[in-house]
């Protein structure tokens, strides 16, 4: 059994708030991260994937499939994009890393079976290092 890692990278914007809290209690939690005009980061998405290698080919996954997912599904749709104001899943949801992490996980989740129809490679976590210091993981079994 083998995992397979693939980095991808795209920028987005963002705003850490939340409506259950009051603009105190968001100020004072979320910091400098609570700004009225948001801030941004350039994220370092990786995603793991494990199976069996396959004997015609040698390999684990088709890298190209998963990279057409990624770019589709995540790339594409949070490149250059508020993820506060443009990506509906954080409508009522805070725009934490760890909630970006669900998100990705869902959408690749979501569209796995139309790249991959077979018994693997199946979707093993999300890592996301939203800076030097910042780093979250989630585990694809973790998600609905």
């Amino acid at each position: 059994m083998f995992r397979v890692t693939r980095r991808y990278e795209f920028a987005a914007s963002h705003r850490l708030h939340s409506e259950q809290l009051s603009e105190d209690e968001n100020r004072r939690l979320y910091g400098k991260c609570n700004n009225p005009y948001g801030h941004g980061h350039n994220y370092v998405i990786e995603v793991s994937v494990r199976g069996p290698s396959d004997e015609a080919t040698g390999r684990a996954v088709d890298t190209a499939l998963l990279d057409g997912l990624v770019k589709r599904e995540v790339v594409q749709p949070f490149d250059h994009h508020n993820l506060n104001k443009e990506i509906a899943a954080f409508g009522d949801v805070v725009a934490t890393s760890e909630n970006l992490g669900i998100e990705i996980c869902r959408r690749l989740k979501r569209n796995w079976k139309e790249v991959f129809p077979g018994e693997w490679p199946k979707l093993e976590k999300i890592r996301i290092g939203e800076t030097a210091r910042n780093i979250f993981e989630v585990g694809a079994d973790e998600i609905e």
